[in-house]
């Protein structure tokens, strides 16, 4: 019989987070995480993965425009930002009594995270 998956995959990142890039051209280069897209295992880190994007002609730019924005980067680049030390660390979880609470591999301390 065939296993049944979670629709939605547990991650390591959530919307908000610092993140470092850990390869690619923007390595090293540390930004907050804009959007999810946990299904295909992305996401958008602010000032990362830049594209130029040609757009046509419309009422807000008469001439058309060439826009940078950021596009999608795979979630095994990126590395969580420990709040107490301000380094990357790897992270694991532990059950408490609030639930299931994310904690820095290093330090051993439970990351809180903005909600």
């Amino acid at each position: 019989m065939r296993r049944k998956s979670n629709k939605i995959p547990k991650l390591h990142i959530r919307k908000h987070d610092k993140v470092m890039v850990l390869s690619g051209e923007y390595k090293g280069t540390i930004g907050e995480v804009l959007k999810m897209y946990p299904e295909k295992r992305k996401a958008i880190v602010e000032g990362v993965n830049i594209i130029k994007r040609h757009t046509k002609p419309n009422q807000q730019n008469k001439d058309g425009a060439i826009v940078e924005k950021e596009a999608a980067i795979p979630i095994c680049k990126l590395q969580l930002i420990d709040p107490a030390t301000g380094k990357p660390t790897r992270t694991g979880r532990i059950k408490t009594k609030k639930g299931w609470e994310l904690i820095s591999v290093k330090t051993k301390e439970i990351i809180k995270r903005q909600s």
